[in-house]
């Protein structure tokens, strides 16, 4: 499994959008109906979708985030297989950083629950991805 950023790439290699989240100075996972594992909300891109919307749409689809601050941070790519790429080739994302400051009452989606920790989690969905992003993301959060 191999992570690597870009500066830009072309957008129709985007794909995903993954968003870094905290909320008073905290840091928000989702955890799915399905796993029992955390995960950094995001998601797939939607036909004739804007990448920068793709990220809006998962953030508030997956945290209930109502009002928030979202910017992008840079491209990431995935090489390698997982569960969403059974090809394992090369595949692009947008990676952004929010930080939310109101929460919907409840979720609408495939998420169980928002959880917001002090420490990132040790049990991961993708442990070989998500704290990468995030560490790129503690590289770069000075500039932003």
């Amino acid at each position: 499994m191999e992570v690597k950023f870009y500066d830009t790439v072309n957008d129709e290699l985007l794909k995903f959008a993954v968003i870094i989240s905290q909320s008073n100075g905290k840091w928000v996972f989702c955890k799915h109906k399905e796993r029992d594992t955390y995960e950094v909300p995001g998601g797939h891109r939607e036909a004739g979708e804007n990448i920068f919307e793709t990220a809006k749409r998962e953030l508030q689809e997956e945290t209930g985030a109502i009002k928030f601050e979202i910017k992008p941070i840079c491209v990431y790519s995935v090489t390698g297989k997982t569960r969403v790429n059974d090809t394992g080739e090369e595949t692009f994302g947008l990676l952004c950083f929010a930080e939310i400051t109101e929460f919907a009452k409840e979720l609408h989606s495939e998420m169980e629950k928002v959880v917001l920790m002090d420490e990132l989690p040790e049990n991961w969905t993708y442990p070989l991805i998500q704290p990468k992003l995030i560490e790129k993301y503690l590289q770069v959060k000075i500039i932003l």
